[in-house]
Protein backbone atom coordinates (compact mmCIF):
# COMPACT_ATOMS: atom_id res chain seq x y z
CA UNK A 1 0.00 0.00 0.00
CA UNK A 2 1.17 3.49 -0.81
CA UNK A 3 0.65 5.12 2.60
CA UNK A 4 2.20 8.42 1.51
CA UNK A 5 -0.36 8.72 -1.28
CA UNK A 6 -3.16 7.74 1.12
CA UNK A 7 -1.94 10.40 3.55
CA UNK A 8 -2.03 13.04 0.85
CA UNK A 9 -5.55 12.02 -0.16
CA UNK A 10 -6.65 12.21 3.49
CA UNK A 11 -5.33 15.75 3.77
CA UNK A 12 -6.83 16.84 0.45
CA UNK A 13 -10.25 15.23 0.97
CA UNK A 14 -10.76 15.35 4.76
CA UNK A 15 -8.47 17.90 6.43
CA UNK A 16 -8.37 20.89 4.08
CA UNK A 17 -12.10 20.71 3.11
CA UNK A 18 -12.91 20.93 6.85
CA UNK A 19 -11.42 24.45 6.89
CA UNK A 20 -8.16 23.23 8.38
CA UNK A 21 -5.71 25.12 6.17
CA UNK A 22 -3.05 26.41 8.58
CA UNK A 23 0.24 25.40 6.90
CA UNK A 24 1.82 24.10 10.13
CA UNK A 25 -1.18 21.91 10.94
CA UNK A 26 -1.47 20.61 7.38
CA UNK A 27 2.25 19.81 7.33
CA UNK A 28 1.96 17.93 10.62
CA UNK A 29 -0.74 15.66 9.18
CA UNK A 30 1.24 15.15 5.97
CA UNK A 31 4.32 14.04 7.88
CA UNK A 32 2.70 11.83 10.53
CA UNK A 33 2.25 8.19 9.40
CA UNK A 34 -1.19 7.34 10.71
CA UNK A 35 -0.67 3.68 9.81
CA UNK A 36 2.04 3.45 12.50
CA UNK A 37 -0.57 4.04 15.23
CA UNK A 38 -3.17 1.42 14.34
CA UNK A 39 -3.16 -2.38 14.59
CA UNK A 40 -1.73 -4.05 11.48
CA UNK A 41 -5.14 -5.49 10.69
CA UNK A 42 -6.51 -1.94 10.41
CA UNK A 43 -3.71 -0.35 8.38
CA UNK A 44 -5.66 -0.58 5.14
CA UNK A 45 -8.27 1.80 6.57
CA UNK A 46 -5.86 3.97 8.57
CA UNK A 47 -6.67 7.03 6.47
CA UNK A 48 -10.40 6.45 6.07
CA UNK A 49 -13.03 8.50 7.84
CA UNK A 50 -13.33 6.06 10.72
CA UNK A 51 -12.57 5.96 14.41
CA UNK A 52 -10.14 3.07 14.93
CA UNK A 53 -9.74 1.27 18.24
CA UNK A 54 -6.06 1.09 19.19
CA UNK A 55 -6.30 -0.54 22.64
CA UNK A 56 -8.90 -1.25 25.30
CA UNK A 57 -10.87 1.96 25.81
CA UNK A 58 -8.80 4.00 23.35
CA UNK A 59 -9.48 4.95 19.74
CA UNK A 60 -8.12 7.34 17.15
CA UNK A 61 -10.52 10.07 16.08
CA UNK A 62 -11.62 10.52 12.50
CA UNK A 63 -9.01 12.59 10.62
CA UNK A 64 -11.54 15.38 10.04
CA UNK A 65 -12.43 15.62 13.71
CA UNK A 66 -8.91 15.64 15.12
CA UNK A 67 -7.89 18.14 12.46
CA UNK A 68 -10.69 20.50 13.45
CA UNK A 69 -9.95 20.01 17.16
CA UNK A 70 -6.27 20.84 16.75
CA UNK A 71 -7.19 23.92 14.73
CA UNK A 72 -9.67 25.00 17.43
CA UNK A 73 -6.91 24.73 20.06
CA UNK A 74 -4.83 27.30 18.12
CA UNK A 75 -1.44 25.62 18.67
CA UNK A 76 1.66 27.83 18.67
CA UNK A 77 5.29 26.83 18.23
CA UNK A 78 6.11 27.82 21.84
CA UNK A 79 3.23 25.89 23.43
CA UNK A 80 3.55 23.12 26.01
CA UNK A 81 0.78 20.54 25.52
CA UNK A 82 -0.70 17.68 27.52
CA UNK A 83 -2.63 14.87 25.83
CA UNK A 84 -4.92 13.01 28.25
CA UNK A 85 -5.77 9.40 27.40
CA UNK A 86 -3.17 9.43 24.64
CA UNK A 87 -3.68 5.81 23.60
CA UNK A 88 -1.51 4.88 20.62
CA UNK A 89 -0.27 8.47 20.39
CA UNK A 90 -1.36 9.73 16.96
CA UNK A 91 -2.72 13.01 18.31
CA UNK A 92 0.45 13.42 20.37
CA UNK A 93 2.59 12.86 17.28
CA UNK A 94 0.69 15.41 15.19
CA UNK A 95 0.87 18.04 17.93
CA UNK A 96 4.58 17.42 18.47
CA UNK A 97 5.27 18.63 14.94
CA UNK A 98 3.60 21.97 15.75
CA UNK A 99 4.32 22.87 19.39
CA UNK A 100 7.45 22.93 21.55
CA UNK A 101 6.70 19.93 23.78
CA UNK A 102 3.91 17.37 24.19
CA UNK A 103 3.39 15.09 27.18
CA UNK A 104 1.19 12.05 26.53
CA UNK A 105 -0.55 10.88 29.72
CA UNK A 106 -1.81 7.32 30.08
CA UNK A 107 -2.77 5.22 33.10
CA UNK A 108 -1.62 1.83 31.77
CA UNK A 109 2.07 0.98 32.00
CA UNK A 110 2.03 -1.29 28.95
CA UNK A 111 0.39 1.41 26.83
CA UNK A 112 3.00 3.92 28.00
CA UNK A 113 5.85 1.53 27.16
CA UNK A 114 4.46 0.88 23.67
CA UNK A 115 3.89 4.58 23.09
CA UNK A 116 7.41 5.44 24.22
CA UNK A 117 8.85 2.97 21.75
CA UNK A 118 6.63 4.22 18.94
CA UNK A 119 7.58 7.86 19.48
CA UNK A 120 11.26 6.92 19.53
CA UNK A 121 10.97 4.87 16.33
CA UNK A 122 9.50 7.91 14.57
CA UNK A 123 12.17 10.26 15.99
CA UNK A 124 9.56 12.42 17.68
CA UNK A 125 11.87 13.86 20.31
CA UNK A 126 9.50 16.66 21.32
CA UNK A 127 6.99 14.15 22.73
CA UNK A 128 7.19 11.98 25.84
CA UNK A 129 4.82 9.41 27.34
CA UNK A 130 4.11 9.41 31.09
CA UNK A 131 2.05 7.11 33.30
CA UNK A 132 -0.36 8.67 35.77
CA UNK A 133 -3.94 9.22 36.89
CA UNK A 134 -5.85 10.80 34.01
CA UNK A 135 -8.19 12.66 36.36
CA UNK A 136 -5.27 14.31 38.14
CA UNK A 137 -3.46 15.51 35.03
CA UNK A 138 0.21 16.40 35.57
CA UNK A 139 0.40 19.33 37.94
CA UNK A 140 4.18 19.00 38.41
CA UNK A 141 4.73 19.45 34.65
CA UNK A 142 2.30 22.33 34.12
CA UNK A 143 1.03 24.82 33.45
CA UNK A 144 0.01 23.84 29.95
CA UNK A 145 -0.91 26.02 26.99
CA UNK A 146 -2.94 23.14 25.50
CA UNK A 147 -4.69 20.19 27.10
CA UNK A 148 -6.25 17.78 24.61
CA UNK A 149 -8.60 15.03 25.83
CA UNK A 150 -8.78 12.19 23.30
CA UNK A 151 -12.31 11.01 23.99
CA UNK A 152 -15.81 12.13 24.85
CA UNK A 153 -16.32 13.09 28.49
CA UNK A 154 -19.32 14.23 30.49
CA UNK A 155 -17.35 16.28 33.00
CA UNK A 156 -13.83 17.69 33.11
CA UNK A 157 -12.08 17.51 36.50
CA UNK A 158 -11.19 20.81 38.15
CA UNK A 159 -7.57 19.63 38.30
CA UNK A 160 -7.29 20.06 34.55
CA UNK A 161 -8.44 23.66 34.58
CA UNK A 162 -6.02 24.53 37.37
CA UNK A 163 -3.18 23.29 35.17
CA UNK A 164 -3.97 25.64 32.28
CA UNK A 165 -1.55 28.52 31.74
CA UNK A 166 -2.87 32.02 31.27
CA UNK A 167 -4.64 31.91 27.92
CA UNK A 168 -4.40 28.11 27.94
CA UNK A 169 -6.95 26.03 26.03
CA UNK A 170 -8.52 22.70 26.94
CA UNK A 171 -10.28 20.72 24.22
CA UNK A 172 -12.61 17.77 24.65
CA UNK A 173 -15.76 16.33 23.11
CA UNK A 174 -18.88 16.44 25.29
CA UNK A 175 -22.24 14.72 24.79
CA UNK A 176 -25.17 16.93 23.87
CA UNK A 177 -27.68 14.14 23.28
CA UNK A 178 -27.89 10.43 22.76
CA UNK A 179 -24.96 9.39 20.54
CA UNK A 180 -24.37 13.04 19.64
CA UNK A 181 -21.42 15.14 20.77
CA UNK A 182 -19.72 18.45 20.29
CA UNK A 183 -16.14 19.65 20.56
CA UNK A 184 -15.78 22.19 23.35
CA UNK A 185 -12.85 24.53 24.00
CA UNK A 186 -12.28 26.01 27.44
CA UNK A 187 -9.95 29.03 27.75
CA UNK A 188 -8.38 30.39 30.92
CA UNK A 189 -8.20 34.15 31.57
CA UNK A 190 -6.98 35.00 35.04
CA UNK A 191 -9.09 33.09 37.55
CA UNK A 192 -11.89 32.54 35.05
CA UNK A 193 -12.43 29.76 32.52
CA UNK A 194 -14.87 30.30 29.66
CA UNK A 195 -15.99 27.80 27.03
CA UNK A 196 -17.25 27.73 23.48
CA UNK A 197 -18.54 24.95 21.27
CA UNK A 198 -16.50 24.46 18.11
CA UNK A 199 -18.10 21.74 15.94
CA UNK A 200 -20.16 18.55 16.12
CA UNK A 201 -18.35 15.26 16.61
CA UNK A 202 -18.98 11.97 18.38
CA UNK A 203 -15.72 10.18 19.20
CA UNK A 204 -15.75 7.16 21.53
CA UNK A 205 -16.21 7.93 25.21
CA UNK A 206 -13.32 8.10 27.63
CA UNK A 207 -14.36 6.06 30.68
CA UNK A 208 -14.16 7.56 34.15
CA UNK A 209 -15.46 11.02 33.40
CA UNK A 210 -19.21 10.51 33.81
CA UNK A 211 -21.30 12.96 35.81
CA UNK A 212 -22.47 11.68 39.16
CA UNK A 213 -26.04 10.44 38.90
CA UNK A 214 -28.55 12.25 41.10
CA UNK A 215 -31.60 10.78 42.78
CA UNK A 216 -35.02 11.81 41.54
CA UNK A 217 -37.94 11.64 43.99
Amino acid sequence: MDFAKMRQIMVDSQIRPSDVTNPDIVSAFLHTPREAFVPKSEQSIAYAEYEIQTSDGRAMWKPRDIGKMIKALSPQSTDIALVIGAGAGYETAVLSRIVETVIALEDDEDVVDELTGRLASLNLDRAVAVQGDLREGLADQGPFDIILVTGMIEQAPEAWFSQLAEGGRLGAAVPIGRDVGRARIWTRAGDNVSSRDAFDCSPPRLAGFEKAKSFVF
